[in-house]
Formats: C-alpha cells, structure tokens, sequence
C-alpha cells in the first residue's frame, strides 16, 4: 500500500493527540497578530500564514501569498492554503508531512522558552503560475501556547529561496534563533546506524518495555533528556515510532 500524500492528512492525525480547553484559548490574539503579520507581509512581499492547532486550519492568510508565485488572490482566495497544497512537488508532499510530524513531537518537547527560541525552516518546490517549479524557503514559529504550555498558533512566512536547484532535495531544519545552534531534520535515504552510546541504552531499554519516566529513573536523567535521544534515534533510523525504532535496529544488529 502507498503511503498517503495527503501532508494534512498524515499531520492532522498527529495533531489529534493534542488535545485543548476552548475556554482557555483567547481568539481575539488571531485577529491582533493578524493585523502585524499582515503589515509584514506587504513589507517583506512574503506569504504569511497563521495555523491553529486546536482548529486545525489556516485562520488567518495574507492577501499578497500567492503573489510571488504569480498567482492572483482570485485564483486561491476561496481555497487558502488548499489551493497551494496539490501544487508541491509530488515527490516532497509525503517528505515534507514525515518531517511535519517530527518538528511537533520536538517542539512538544521544548520547555516554554526553548519553543519560543526555535523556528522550523523548510525548502521545498512548487508550481508557479506559469507551471514551473521553484524552490520556496518556509519557516515557522509559535506564536502563542494554551495555559498548559502547548503549541497553539504558529504562524509562518514563505519566500523564494536563493537555492534554485531545482533538484536539490527538500530540505527541513530547526534553528534556535537566540543561539544559532541548529537540529538537521533532512530526509535521509538509508538509516544513519551510527547511534551514541547513550542512544543504544535507551533503544534497549525501549525494547524492554520500559516508559520514558521508568528510563529517566534507572539512567538518573531527565525525562526532557531521555525524549530528546529516543527523537534522535528515530531519526537516524528512519523510523515513525519506537516500535519501528526496534525492528529496525534488530534489523541491523545494532542491539545485539
């Protein structure tokens, strides 16, 4: 069976383990960062967007996203973000919605400040108005987080990107703007087997059935700690979850 496409649809299913208290969310800041985010767009001549995790759609869009594409608003307006989605590159659509999916579960784990410090910075391709590709550069940021520290709004700013190989392949990273330190999230196309030492012991406690808490005790680190490495090996094996993390790593021999 092919994996789906659907960058909604395979994000969206994530973001159904968030879960929200309508009465703590204070919707009159969409329409304050609306009115900022929409100046700066006509300043920067970029696509601005902001997205809400607890609605799960685009609730604010500026006028001009479309306009470096050669797009007019008629084209798109009705449609939003929907519009642009079947218009990425066939090949980065699922990339890009993998990649997606890794960024939330990292910025979850961020303490308050740290998910204020980072933004997510994508390059990918898609169609302009004269039905070529270009490569488009992406970032996101948080803009707001509900009273129990999760991510809420996030908005994001799309432009052209000066890297114009066209086939270059997508490209996805989280930068700690305050500090300029830098967490690759790129697609790789075989697993990366050079797992730390740490990794290793937390995989094999993994595979014994032990939670994040139980590991955090028997190691004497932190929880924050122990989720870091177990996202970072999930990445270098290529794998969704920590059961995938297992076979794989099996697999391979790494847990002999």
């Amino acid at each position: 069976m092919e994996p789906s496409n659907s960058i909604q649809e395979i994000v969206f299913r994530f973001m159904n383990r968030f879960t929200f208290d309508p009465e703590d969310l204070d919707y009159s800041l969409v329409e304050k960062h609306a009115k900022t985010l929409q100046a700066l767009a006509e300043v920067s001549n970029s696509g601005v967007m902001i997205f809400d995790l607890h609605q799960k759609q685009t609730v604010f869009f500026s006028t001009n996203f479309g306009k470096m594409l050669g797009y007019k608003p008629s084209d798109y307006e009705a449609l939003n973000y929907r519009f642009f989605e079947p218009k990425i590159h066939p090949d980065e659509r699922y990339q890009l919605s993998l990649r997606g999916v890794s960024v939330l579960k990292i910025f979850d784990q961020f303490s308050k400040d740290e998910k204020f410090n980072h933004k997510a910075v994508y390059e990918f391709r898609m169609l302009n108005a004269e039905n070529k590709y270009i490569r488009l550069v992406e970032q996101y940021q948080i803009l707001e987080l509900d009273k129990k520290g999760q991510v809420w709004l996030m908005f994001n700013m799309v432009d052209i990107s000066p890297n114009q190989e066209i086939e270059s392949p997508v490209k996805c990273q989280i930068l700690n703007f305050r500090t300029g330190d830098v967490i690759p999230l790129d697609v790789e196309q075989k697993p990366q087997l050079e797992l730390t030492k740490r990794e290793l012991e937390i995989l094999k406690l993994v595979k014994q059935g032990y939670l994040s808490k139980e590991i955090s005790t028997q190691l004497s680190i932190s929880v924050h700690t122990v989720n870091t490495h177990r996202y970072r090996f999930l990445e270098k094996l290529g794998a969704n979850n920590s059961f995938e993390a297992v076979i794989f790593a099996s697999k391979y021999g790494l847990l002999d």
